[in-house]
């Protein structure tokens, strides 16, 4: 592979943060955050052929797997465990991992993202198989253990995806759906928790979400497959059933919500008199 230069590990254009103001700290921070939907947007036509290509693998039974360490993998780790109750799903269907387990999500692990093989040996921990889709996520573009679980999953005829924050990155030569968000230097130089984290986070929203959307999980503009975890949510889905049934009383829309589990379900089952 050839190398290439990792523009999230260029200088900060701002100097000298300690004598900044705060006002001018916040100023800076806001304007280098400006770039990031921008940045994104560029990408839009990697990240479309990206979702479809998820879309199709999870159509046919698959899975979706995010791997990832440090702040990539904390934020693919905190989109799959969003899913099951945002749209209902299994919670083997959209599943995230990260370098040094669950351990990594507190506490740095000490090499762990330098370790080649592990990434593969998580995959296979999960039954990887040809019938599931991989997402490797590295701001750098060279983390070795995103580097060789995409590598092995390339051996096995696993197909393959990448959020990275350099051009030309390694990741994104053994991907096959490269997602490439250049949002530049960041404001403290190397802390790639910073744009880059917003951007990865950014592009993560529009993978799950679009791909629940695909998979018929979302109604309209509503969540009517979410889990019934709180108070909130089952307030939510009163007022979704008393709107789309047409249903006046609060009590009884609460009652056909609970009895079925979700909006979806009890409009399903809902007969009009």
């Amino acid at each position: 592979m050839q190398d290439y230069v990792r523009v999230t590990e260029q200088p900060s254009p701002y100097r000298h943060l300690e004598k900044m103001p705060v006002k001018d700290l916040l100023e800076g921070m806001n304007k280098e955050d400006e770039c990031v939907p921008k940045a994104v947007q560029k990408a839009i036509p990697q990240i479309e052929k990206l979702i479809n290509a998820v879309v199709e693998k999870l159509q046919l039974g698959g899975r979706l797997f995010y791997i990832g360490a440090g702040t990539s993998g904390r934020l693919g780790v905190l989109d799959a465990s969003e899913c099951p109750p945002t749209f209902g799903v299994p919670e083997d269907l959209i599943n995230g991992i990260i370098a040094g387990g669950e351990t990594a999500l507190r506490h740095a692990v000490e090499n762990a993202e330098d370790d080649y093989e592990q990434g593969w040996q998580d995959l296979l921990n999960e039954k990887i198989s040809t019938k599931d889709f991989v997402i490797g996520l590295t701001a750098s573009g060279g983390a070795p253990y995103v580097l060789g679980a995409l590598e092995n999953c390339k051996q096995n005829n696993i197909a393959t995806g990448c959020i990275t924050c350099n051009a030309n990155a390694y990741v994104a030569q053994v991907s096959d759906y490269p997602v490439e968000v250049i949002v530049g230097a960041e404001f403290l130089t190397g802390s790639t928790r910073l744009k880059s984290g917003t951007a990865q986070k950014l592009v993560l929203n529009m993978i799950s979400t679009i791909t629940m959307i695909r998979l018929n999980k979302v109604h309209d503009n509503q969540m009517v497959n979410m889990q019934l975890t709180n108070e909130k949510l089952i307030d939510r889905g009163t007022r979704m059933l008393m709107n789309n049934l047409n249903i006046d009383d609060y009590q009884k829309a609460k009652e056909l919500l609970l009895k079925y589990g979700s909006v979806a379900k009890a409009e399903e089952n809902f007969v009009f008199s």
